[in-house]
């Protein structure tokens, strides 16, 4: 396997790579990360389906990207638009090379509910849960297509025994950070139950913890702290990525040959790590997603 790190960038693990002829979809690729994500693999050659919020906010991204990009709009929390999404995606009639799950919001300070649910679980999870289920099809079309599911190391903040199923609501109680957390290990979850799914094809799906980056998804921490955050920057230089250092992980295990036949795995850094032992428990997983399709039924 290429030996990155997490000094990597994404222009750097995609060096050489030709992409033409590919397509990605990347959620949350309007800021942070997830631009830069498309950014690179447009530049690559891809042509990248860039999901935000909004349509407008997806038009302005495409602008500034050196490639063939086209917008969607793609709220994750809201499940009528994610499966009109899915449904414009799936009208283009072409195979999708790389589905990559990158938007998401950090701890919301007080509990907020979408649908009856704590809302990092449903636009975290739950949103992109619906969008692989409505779009598998397209990424079973492709050669090899990928399944990329952007988790974190925050996934050890979740609650004793992973996931809290009697308390999604939050009605039992709201923590930011665990909930943060649980929604994560969410993610790492669909792309272990996911990968044993496609067990024997040649389609693939990973989770990857992108790094500690100061992006937009800091926005609900306290101002205060969002203003020290560029002052003790440098104090963490080991710790804290670039914005191009953060999508690294991301474009090498969606788009590097090296990764082409890994599946079910955890990467940060550019290397597959052991993630906390809730990520690999496969009953966890298939029951999450058990639950999950509870959820999005009337959408599937």
């Amino acid at each position: 396997m290429a030996r990155f790190d997490k000094h990597s960038t994404a222009e750097e693990v995609t060096a050489g790579l030709d992409l033409a002829g590919r397509t990605a979809l990347v959620t949350g690729a309007t800021s942070g990360i997830g631009l830069e994500t498309a950014r690179v693999l447009a530049r690559r050659g891809a042509h990248v389906l860039v999901a935000g919020s909004t349509l407008d906010r997806a038009r302005s991204a495409c602008a500034a990207i050196d490639g063939r990009a086209t917008p969607l709009a793609c709220e994750l929390g809201d499940f009528d638009q994610v499966a009109e999404c899915a449904g414009r995606v799936n009208h283009l009639g072409v195979p999708l090379d790389m589905l990559i799950c990158n938007a998401g919001i950090m701890a919301p300070p007080r509990l907020e509910l979408v649908r009856g649910l704590e809302k990092q679980f449903v636009v975290n999870h739950l949103g992109h849960f619906l969008l692989v289920q409505r779009l598998l099809g397209a990424v079973r079309a492709a050669p090899a297509g990928r399944v990329v599911m952007v988790s974190s190391s925050a996934h050890r903040w979740a609650p004793p025994g992973g996931i809290a199923f009697d308390n999604l609501t939050g009605s039992k109680g709201y923590e930011p950070r665990v909930f943060y957390g649980q929604s994560k290990l969410a993610n790492g979850l669909v792309a272990r139950e996911l990968a044993r799914r496609l067990a024997g094809s040649p389609t693939t799906a990973n989770a990857v913890h992108p790094g500690l980056i100061i992006t937009n998804i800091i926005r609900y921490i306290p101002r205060w702290q969002q203003a020290l955050a560029p002052l003790i920057g440098p104090l963490f230089r080991s710790r804290i990525k670039t914005i191009a250092q953060g999508a690294a992980t991301t474009c090498f295990v969606a788009a590097h040959p090296d990764t082409a036949a890994i599946s079910g795995r955890y990467f940060a850094d550019c290397a597959v790590v052991k993630p906390e032992k809730a990520m690999e428990d496969d009953g966890l997983a298939a029951r999450l997603w058990d639950e999950s399709e509870k959820f999005v039924r009337s959408w599937l």
